[in-house]
């Protein structure tokens, strides 16, 4: 029996040994995997742009009327698919209508991009300031309410200036969202127009902090000092789906995010609030 339990002993010493392995590798893989999640969630609070930052980076774009800027947050989601809309639409500069609907939604790119066609000039500026708009994309992956947030704020100080109010291109308005706190819309004045502003920061916002500039934006053929200026109007045609309201997108002030048609992918971020 002694002998027997000596020669077994050793085996025995084997199967501790292993389990204490396996235990330890265990609590290391756990050990590991929470300091990830940590250094994870750390990096992810530290590369948050501050209220500042945001501000100077949605200021070209806060004026736009709520269905267009909820479509540019969207498309600046894709900044290389911006690029090549703007230069596939410089190589098909005669089609028009339901012609050039039909080619672009052939193209590989998400709708919010593809009915940007509709809008050169918007594309023309995305494209032309692509570190601005690969910027704002990624703010607004990953901080969609305080972008919305910057939005508001900028608007509450050009309607302090004077220089957001009712016009003959767009309606200006308060609204109380559920949470009970008071947004700004800017719609259309009429629902088949859009008319696109372009403006100096300084002017219409007023003066920005030395610490957070507003963003070096060129708008094309804008006049520089001026305040709110507006190109000519434009009407949505077969390439923007007919309905404004049904196909494109919409800020959703009570939610902090914008509303985008299920025809929109959006692969990259499942928290936008898609309208069934």
């Amino acid at each position: 029996m002694k002998s027997s339990s000596r020669k077994l002993f050793p085996g025995a010493i084997i199967i501790i040994g292993l389990a204490f392995l396996s235990s330890l590798s265990s609590a290391l893989a756990q050990q590991a995997q929470s300091q990830e999640m940590t250094t994870t969630a750390t990096d992810q609070e530290a590369t948050r742009l501050p209220p500042g930052d945001l501000d100077s980076l949605v200021a070209p774009i806060a004026l736009y009327p709520d269905p267009l800027l909820a479509q540019t947050l969207a498309a600046s989601t894709y900044p290389l698919e911006v690029v090549q809309l703007q230069q596939w639409m410089n190589n098909n500069k005669n089609l028009q209508g339901k012609a050039l609907a039909d080619a672009v939604a052939k193209q590989p790119w998400d709708p919010s991009v593809q009915s940007l066609v509709e809008f050169p000039d918007v594309v023309q500026r995305m494209a032309g300031n692509i570190q601005w708009t690969t910027d704002l994309g990624n703010a607004f992956l990953a901080q969609q309410s305080d972008v919305m947030d910057a939005v508001q704020r900028l608007r509450g100080k050009a309607q302090g200036t004077g220089n957001l109010k009712t016009s003959a291109q767009s309606v200006v308005k308060t609204e109380t969202v559920p949470s009970g706190k008071q947004v700004i819309e800017i719609q259309q004045a009429n629902p088949d127009v859009v008319y696109v502003p372009s403006y100096d920061p300084t002017v219409v916002y007023g003066a920005a902090p030395p610490a957070y500039p507003y963003y070096p934006y060129t708008y094309p053929g804008y006049v520089p000092g001026t305040a709110l200026a507006w190109g000519a109007g434009i009407a949505l045609g077969a390439a923007a789906w007919g309905a404004w309201g049904g196909n494109w997108g919409n800020c959703n002030w009570g939610g902090g995010d914008i509303n985008i048609n299920n025809n929109n992918n959006f692969n990259r971020n499942n928290n936008f609030n898609r309208q069934q």
